[in-house]
């Protein structure tokens, strides 16, 4: 690139809005009353991300008649369900890899689970006619660094043995797809994946659930809870309800137990999305399916195409300090300006695009990077989440199973470890916070000065973060 990559980055953020392009549009609903007066319900869903939003629509299809109360603390997608890259995967355990980390005796099962839950996916977005910007692109995974591609046919080949229809691609083929300087090959599962828009799947849940019947209060902050004698009473700023079960969807946020939070880190992410390129723009990189990517940096990235051809570019994460999920520094250029710049890399023949978004969202991180539970008052109270980024598709599994833990169903995933274990604790604060810092620094510079890093690095990984690829 014949310009200085910092100076072109900087310069990219001139008319920049720091907030998530996914709520920006036309088609948002209306807010629903926050909740005024003492309440009682069957069950009792707190949080309506995508976790509340697909529990509170498969308790109501599975019951009619059950008396579903949903209660949240903002609006609707106003935390991590507006703000991701909504990549979809087959996956209900953060990717193949991650379930053989985690559960190396149960890998065909979970995709089994995977398969049948994106197939269930794509029946309500039909059945309910949600209009979310839905293309199943495929999910692209490439190798970048020179010395992935050997890891990257392992993972092809355990997807391939697991039921997935999985192509490789070497350097000069992976361009006829995508052309970076920087791709080394990758491989692609057309199947069973592709894009979303979240804010319009959001919204279309939303609309589904009240057409079906279950109540939904926005602007309701959980602020405490407390067991009865025929359930839980959860407390709201203007209101109680008592209901005979909650399931908490509240994930990186963790509210409803202080328990919670010793399993779950709110890690931030980061996210810019360009203008719309133009025609010629797009013939510059191809991008002939409009799939998914992600890659194999040391600080994954990840990338996709809007409906009005966007490119949304991610990774790069953050912590601040006691799980702040609304970090000021987070809204202004400079957290953003080294991710432009890792995108200017990776498509230099892009640099005359502007950014027109930038935001970051909270992540519910556990040392599994998948689904779990906790369970509270006697077991009438159930927290499912730590879904670690890949919530789009897996939160609608992982609520249902949270369902049947609450429920207490003889169900079969009831029966697997996810359902039945949990992941390790993380240090509390400041330990947290300082165990972060020096981890991103540790991975910011380990390319180039190696040394401690990689020991280091090696600790974080044996506590159950895989936070690199290799």
């Amino acid at each position: 690139m014949s310009h200085d990559i910092e100076t072109i980055a900087k310069g990219a953020f001139d008319n920049t809005k720091f907030t998530t392009y996914w709520l920006s549009g036309d088609g948002k609903p209306e807010t629903t009353d926050a909740l005024e007066e003492d309440i009682s319900c069957d069950l009792l869903i707190v949080g309506a991300g995508f976790c509340g939003l697909w529990a509170a629509l498969q308790a109501k299809e599975k019951n009619p008649d059950r008396h579903i109360v949903v209660i949240e603390g903002a609006e609707i997608a106003n935390g991590a369900t507006g703000r991701p890259a909504a990549i979809l995967s087959t996956s209900v355990m953060h990717g193949i890899a991650n379930t053989e980390r985690m559960f190396p005796g149960e890998v065909g099962p979970l995709e089994d689970f995977g398969h049948e839950n994106s197939d269930g996916f794509k029946d309500t977005i039909e059945r309910f006619n949600i209009d979310c910007d839905l293309e199943w692109g495929g999910e692209l995974t490439v190798a970048v660094g020179g010395t992935e591609m050997p890891s990257l046919q392992e993972t092809h080949d355990l997807f391939v043995k697991y039921g997935h229809e999985a192509k490789m691609y070497g350097k000069e083929a992976l361009k006829e797809e995508i052309d970076s300087p920087i791709f080394d090959g990758g491989f692609m599962i057309s199947k069973r994946s592709g894009t979303v828009h979240p804010g319009k799947l959001a919204w279309g849940l939303k609309r589904a659930i009240l057409e079906l019947g279950v109540e939904l209060y926005e602007n309701t902050p959980l602020l405490k809870t407390k067991k009865i004698k025929l359930g839980v009473q959860v407390t709201t700023p203007n209101a109680k309800i008592s209901a005979k079960k909650v399931l908490l969807c509240t994930n990186a946020y963790a509210a409803g137990h202080k328990n919670i939070r010793k399993r779950v880190v709110g890690i931030r992410d980061r996210i810019v999305v360009t203008e719309p390129l133009t025609d010629e723009q797009l013939a510059r990189i191809g991008w002939k399916s409009r799939c998914g990517i992600y890659d194999t940096r040391i600080q994954l990235k990840y990338m996709r195409l809007t409906a009005d051809n966007r490119i949304l570019f991610g990774g790069r994460l953050a912590y601040f300090f006691g799980d702040n999920t609304d970090p000021q520094a987070d809204k202004s250029a400079g957290s953003f300006v080294p991710l432009f710049q890792a995108f200017l890399r990776t498509f230099p023949q892009l640099a005359d695009v502007k950014v027109d978004y930038a935001w970051s969202g909270p992540i519910g991180l556990t040392t599994r990077m998948a689904v779990h539970y906790q369970s509270f008052h006697d077991g009438d109270m159930v927290y499912a989440g730590g879904y670690s980024g890949f919530g789009v598709t897996a939160t609608r599994f992982g609520s249902r199973v949270g369902l049947d833990i609450l429920d207490d169903l003889d169900t079969p995933e009831r029966k697997f470890n996810f359902a039945k274990t949990q992941p390790g604790y993380v240090p509390p604060e400041p330990f947290r916070w300082l165990g972060f810092k020096f981890t991103m620094y540790a991975l910011d510079t380990l390319e180039a000065k190696g040394g401690w890093r990689h020991l280091w690095v090696k600790i974080v990984k044996g506590m159950g973060f895989p936070i690199t690829h290799n």
